[in-house]
């Protein structure tokens, strides 16, 4: 008789995850309170409510704690639309990521006040370049796997240009504008990606 296995307890996980939220949340509200090298890992346990030996089973020290949630929430966002099952054209929500950016200027701008964006952007473009391959690979916007990556890390880094410049506008721009505007920019049926001849690739790389 066939022995089945035991679901894998999923408890700690989820545990796990909630720890490291409620810690992600305490330090993204002291840093809309005071400027991020001020921030004590103290502070953070006390907004959190957690003991320290709870801290350092997760995290190094507070920069980690910083980056672990910013990779986390963009790797949650750049998967979104695969999560939802989502049929449309789209390669990248950026609907969905402007409307919560755009909620969440105050942060946005401690983030600049701390010298942070780079970091933000560097794990943002990263994750996206990867959602959006993904997203490149199947539907009517399928480009050819030799482009994709490279197509791919364009419009990663078209986005968060995207991004700020519609937060420059405020609310001269919507959501649903720069989702538009953004996914203008990829190559479809209509607008093929041009392929340069060897010839021109070679006198171009020679600077004639």
């Amino acid at each position: 008789m066939a022995v089945t296995a035991s679901p894998t307890p999923r408890k700690p996980a989820r545990r796990a995850a909630r720890t490291r939220d409620r810690l992600g949340d305490a330090l993204i509200a002291l840093m809309l309170e005071k400027s991020f090298e001020d921030i004590t890992v103290g502070e953070v346990l006390t907004r959190a409510g957690m003991s320290r030996s709870t801290f350092y089973a997760h995290f190094r020290d507070k920069n980690d704690l910083f980056l672990s949630d910013v990779d986390d929430f963009f790797g949650m966002m750049s998967t979104l639309l695969q999560r939802r099952g989502d049929r449309s054209d789209r390669v990248a929500p950026v609907a969905e990521l402007f409307a919560h950016v755009a909620e969440s200027r105050a942060f946005v701008a401690a983030l600049v006040d701390a010298g942070r964006m780079g970091d933000v952007k560097e794990l943002g473009e990263a994750h996206f370049a990867v959602g959006i391959a993904a997203r490149l690979a199947h539907g009517p916007r399928a480009i050819p796997e030799k482009d994709r990556a490279a197509l791919a890390h364009a419009l990663a880094g078209a986005l968060w240009s995207l991004l700020i410049w519609g937060l420059r506008q405020g609310t001269a721009v919507t959501p649903q504008g720069l989702d538009a505007l953004f996914h203008s920019l990829i190559p479809g049926p209509a607008m093929p990606i041009p392929v340069v001849p060897p010839r021109e690739r070679q006198t171009v790389s020679q600077g004639r």
